[in-house]
């Protein structure tokens, strides 16, 4: 039967519905328009579609991947359009309200349209709509589907543009209980035409192949698929209902027929199961009996060990339910029986052990006092009572603080120069500060907290600086970070009046250290949060930061004074920008700044690599990173201020070496080796009454390791030993195989600069940068131009007053020292900040900008090699700016030669390493006529002066004949 149909991608099915236009004229004059249409002929041609053919696509929300034949299914459908197409069909009874249901292979696709055979599968059933009603307040529509017999979709039939309707003909039906709606054969075929979705064409009904019903295979898959269903009813309800409906409803099969009827059980039997889509699909493209026969029997016997697997487990779970029930039961008769005889419910033994504790400690004489009160009500609580455990939590926690226990500092400077140059390759500055610390304590025999904050750009080697200090004053060590913290509580904890409250981080790093006198490291301190309702968490850490009020730091969980001042508290920060003027008061500021080229080099090659080549496993190949790949891999690929991406590119580097070797040496999984795993031998001994108690308090958020008294399991892995022969060199025309095509191709953006653009130098949390500023005339002088200055780049307000600075001391700069140049009388300039992506603010470009309007007006190129950082005033005074190091490193990176700076940070720039002022020439300046005379020493006066001569003359000229008329 080759008929149009309509499709309707179901997120699983796809549904076409089938016209009345594929029967036969002669048929269809012979039935009233109330009859039902005969069951259409296997075999008939093809037709041509008709010309009003819509082919879009339309989608719903439904889910359609179990329907069989002789049983309905409830669909319901969500799309507009295909609600519209839906109810035509039924309202107009379109052939007798049936439809085609097809599957779609993938039932996870996302996308909407049906557009090729291969998404669907070509066999489905012919199905009529019983019933058709609205659901979810007219938003969807359920239809009842009543499969009748199987058929094949032959092909889908091009797409063409859809046929808008007339006003007339739009108004959806909103009722199906409304009066039938009788219209002749020709409107009802005009009508369904005008449906906006996929057609399909060529549909065949499907037969199945001719059987023995005495066949002695099938009376037995037959017999074996109806035992399954018997038992499986047994077992489930709601199965037992579906086979007594289908026994009844019509008739159309019953134990004594069944087995004239075998197909129609394998189609019930699939229908129940919860078989793949997949599956049900093959059930139904089935045509031989027996061979449905057969996979019905596997999908409804599979379906039977799911559900006695079901039962199992349920019967497990029930049973654990009832064993613990009984327990509580027991052990509350128990604890009433104990309660009527007077007995000891183990609150003795909990309040001998909080005192024990207590008499290992150096208590204050105000954490006696409260520890004295609380465990006299802790006494008189019944163990039952609410505020029995929070007494007793507070108890526990008092009693797990190292009161007076302090570990002892080391005092050797040779053993800290040794760990702190074997941790970390540069940071003199950091280093001496360290020294200078142990240095101190060992003239005075002790010395307090201290409270340093390391500033720099990200993966510097601030928190690991922070351990390698902790591990040369033989400290404990407890990080924590309060990026994003808004809640004060977080600090300080909660009061005890809380369900649930705990301490706040700075007591629980004294539980997890055991000592009064940690290095807790407080990382993002630039990030904090600022909480409108729950405290400023800022404001709190002034107390802890504070030498002067931190030996009472009192904390709201606890509501005693904890003395902080042997604590050493380090910082870490991006910038200081963003941290409250107090807080920044109270710490000692280090500057970690970005890393040259050079210092990047050494860093991979004596910690990186080696560390990389051990995570790899390849220790003990060998396996080389050239110098020259690594100095590659820095001005390639890596050009960041800190060192952690470079760690990350190196680690990839000998990830993909390992993966190389085991590739060569050709050795496969055996994909039937079994992996023995042997039990761990774990010893336990019994707890005592302390250690029992100490397991049931809150642990420390921080904590780095979980006990457990489970058995440990460990995998053997079979360990592949690399011939010592296997050697690999990796050279700098190998990285791209490795870590990809470069990153970076050029050291600067520009390798002869234009006249206009000028190389400025930015800092920000990230590092220095080279900064550029590009200026060009946006029109040619004429009589028409007028003077501006455009700006572009997402300039922040200080650097638009900069940029208006600029070119107003370059206007006053030009007319002094080249009068005769009268370019800013007529010029309309447009200045840009490349990378417009990232903002930008500062006055530290007051002279980059000069120098680029400058470089226009005298139409004079700056070498590529000049970087200049300065902020500008409008009679041409230079002033001192920050980050001088930063920009040091960010114009070195950019292949810069020399470098011009304010003469007021002259100090800073002496104060630099040798390794980051090596290769760069400094400049320093007072006046910008100082930057004049370096940056354009070059310069033709005479010709500069000259310039622009012949557009005025002719503007002149211009505007005199103007006057004269």
């Amino acid at each position: 039967m080759d008929l149009p149909a309509l499709s309707l991608s179901h997120s699983g099915a796809a549904i076409s519905a089938q016209s009345n236009s594929d029967k036969d004229p002669a048929s269809d004059a012979d039935k009233t328009p109330d009859q039902t249409p005969t069951k259409p002929k296997q075999e008939k041609k093809e037709r041509e579609p008709a010309e009003k053919e819509p082919s879009k696509n339309t989608n719903t929300t439904t889910k359609c991947t179990n329907y069989c034949l002789g049983f309905h299914k409830a669909v319901t459908v969500s799309d507009k359009t295909v609600i519209k197409a839906l109810k035509k069909i039924y309202n107009n009874k379109i052939d007798d309200r049936c439809i085609g249901v097809f599957l779609l292979k993938d039932a996870n696709s996302d996308t909407d349209y049906v557009d090729s055979l291969d998404q669907v599968h070509d066999v489905g059933v012919y199905a009529r709509i019983g019933e058709m009603f609205d659901t979810n307040n007219g938003e969807d529509a359920t239809i009842i589907l009543y499969p009748t017999h199987r058929i094949r979709m032959g092909d889908l039939l091009p797409k063409a543009e859809p046929i808008e309707e007339e006003s007339s003909e739009s108004t959806d039906v909103t009722s199906f209980e409304s009066e039938e709606v009788t219209i002749d054969k020709a409107t009802a075929q005009e009508e369904y035409y005008k449906i906006p979705v996929s057609w399909a064409t060529r549909l065949t009904d499907l037969e199945d192949l001719p059987y023995d019903p005495q066949d002695s295979m099938v009376a037995a898959l037959t017999g074996e698929i109806l035992n399954v269903l018997k038992t499986l009813s047994q077992m489930n309800r709601a199965l037992k209902e579906q086979v007594v409906n289908i026994v009844l409803a019509g008739n159309k099969f019953t134990t004594s027929n069944v087995y004239e009827e075998p197909h129609i059980l394998a189609d019930f039997a699939a229908s129940i199961s919860a078989g793949r889509s997949e599956e049900i699909q093959d059930v139904l493209s089935s045509l031989d009996i027996q061979d449905r026969l057969q996979k019905a029997l596997i999908l409804v016997k599979r379906e039977l060990e799911n559900i006695k697997l079901q039962e199992k487990v349920s019967q497990d779970v029930e049973a654990r339910i009832q064993k613990r029930q009984k327990e509580y039961y027991l052990m509350e008769q128990m604890k009433g029986i104990k309660r009527e005889l007077g007995m000891d419910d183990g609150r003795d033994k909990i309040i001998q052990t909080f005192k024990d504790r207590a008499e290992k400690l150096a208590l204050p004489e105000a954490a006696e006092k409260v520890f004295n009160d609380e465990l006299q009500k802790l006494s008189s609580l019944e163990p039952n009572a609410a505020e029995y455990n929070v007494t007793r939590q507070y108890l526990d926690w008092i009693t797990q603080l190292p009161w007076g226990k302090f570990t002892k500092d080391s005092y050797n400077l040779a053993k800290a120069i040794k760990i702190l140059d074997y941790d970390h390759h540069g940071l003199k500055d950091v280093k001496d500060r360290i020294l200078e610390f142990i240095a101190v304590g060992k003239l005075l025999g002790a010395v307090d907290g201290k409270i340093i904050c390391f500033v720099g750009p990200p993966g510097v080697g601030k928190t690991s600086v922070a351990k390698s200090i902790a591990k040369s004053l033989n400290r404990e060590f407890y990080r924590f970070s309060i990026g994003g913290v808004s809640d004060v509580s977080e600090l300080k904890g909660h009061r005890r009046t809380y369900v649930g409250a705990l301490p706040g981080r700075i007591i629980q790093a004294l539980k997890k250290t055991q000592t009064q006198n940690p290095l807790i490291l407080i990382d993002e301190i630039d990030k904090i949060g600022r909480g409108a309702y729950h405290g400023d968490p800022s404001a709190a850490l002034l107390e802890l930061l504070d030498p002067e009020q931190n030996n009472s730091f009192l904390d709201h969980y606890l509501d005693i004074p904890v003395d902080m001042s042997k604590t050493l508290f380090v910082c870490t920060a991006n910038t200081l920008e963003t941290i409250p003027g107090p807080l920044l008061d109270r710490m000692e500021i280090i500057e970690i700044s970005g890393y040259v080229a050079e210092e990047k080099i050494a860093i991979a090659e004596q910690y990186l690599a080696p560390s990389a080549k051990k995570l790899a496993g390849l220790e003990e190949v060998d396996v080389q990173l050239s110098h020259d790949a690594i100095e590659r891999l820095i001005n390639q690929y890596c050009r960041e201020s800190g060192v952690r991406n470079l760690k990350k590119q190196i680690e990839k580097i000998y990830r993909k070496a390992a993966l190389n070797i085991i590739k060569n040496l050709g050795e496969e999984e055996d994909p039937n080796e079994i992996v023995e795993v042997n039990k761990a031998e774990v010893k336990t001994k019994p707890k005592t009454d302390e250690e029992s108690s100490q397991a049931k308090t809150t642990e420390s958020t921080e904590s780095n390791s979980v006990k457990s008294e489970e058995p440990a399991e460990e995998a053997k892995v079979k360990l592949v030993e690399v011939p010592k022969d296997v050697s690999v060199s990796i050279t700098a025309n190998d990285l791209k195989d490795y870590v990809g095509p470069p990153v970076f191709t050029e050291d600067r953006m520009y390798e002869k600069t234009p006249i206009g653009v000028t190389m400025g130098l930015g800092v920000s949390s990230m590092g220095g940068s080279a900064l550029y500023v590009e200026s060009v005339l946006e029109q040619p002088l004429t009589i028409q131009s007028h003077p501006g200055l455009n700006r572009t780049g997402q300039l922040g307000d200080t650097m638009k007053e900069s940029s208006n600075i600029a070119y107003s001391f370059v206007r006053m700069f030009l007319g002094r020292e080249f009068p005769e140049n009268r370019f800013f009388e007529r010029a309309k300039i447009h200045l840009h900040c490349p990378e417009g992506a990232t903002p930008k603010d500062g006055p530290s470009a007051g002279i980059t900008m000069a120098t680029s309007l400058l470089s226009l007006a005298l139409n004079h190129a700056i070498s590529p090699t000049i970087a200049m950082t300065g902020e500008l005033t409008l009679t041409g005074k230079v002033l001192r700016i920050g980050g001088l190091r930063e920009k040091a490193v960010a114009a070195k990176r950019a292949g810069a030669k020399t470098i011009f700076f304010p003469r007021d940070n002259l100090a800073d720039w002496e104060s630099m390493p040798d390794n980051v002022k090596e290769g760069l020439e400094p400049v320093p300046v007072g006046w910008y006529a100082d930057v004049y005379e370096r940056a354009f020493v070059d310069l033709d006066r005479r010709v500069a002066g000259e310039l622009w001569k012949e557009q005025f003359l002719k503007i002149d000229e211009e505007k005199a004949k103007r006057d004269g008329a």
